[in-house]
């Protein structure tokens, strides 16, 4: 379907994040996936590796972002382009909730720290 009413928008949670999925082979994408990502404040995140390429817009907020070792604050309107196979930390060490827009191709992965991977219903 080429349009995706807000209310169709479906929501996961995982690791304290909410993911609302916008984009997804469920809602007919065939190539791209796309989310609103929720982080509460001071909240700390899963470092994962990223299967495939993301891109992360923040939208509200502020979000500390860690790409293998490099670490940044993203303030609203900045971009993470986070490189398939680097591992990606999302922290939110602040006072009040941030909000980013997330895109991806489809099929991404998350291999977490134990070596499990991660298929993401709102990326797949």
């Amino acid at each position: 379907m080429p349009f995706v009413p807000a209310d169709a928008a479906t929501v996961h949670e995982i690791h304290g994040a909410r993911f609302t999925s916008y984009a997804s082979t469920a809602s007919g994408s065939t190539e791209l996936c796309a989310w609103r990502l929720d982080v509460p404040a001071g909240s700390a995140g899963v470092p994962h590796t990223v299967g495939r390429e993301e891109i992360l817009l923040l939208l509200d907020g502020s979000l500390l972002i860690t790409l293998d070792e490099q670490a940044r604050t993203l303030l609203p309107g900045d971009t993470a382009i986070v490189p398939a196979g680097t591992v990606l930390r999302v922290d939110n060490p602040g006072d009040r909730p941030a909000q980013a827009w997330v895109t991806t191709s489809t099929g991404l992965t998350a291999t977490l720290p134990d070596g499990s991977v991660f298929t993401p219903p709102w990326a797949s």
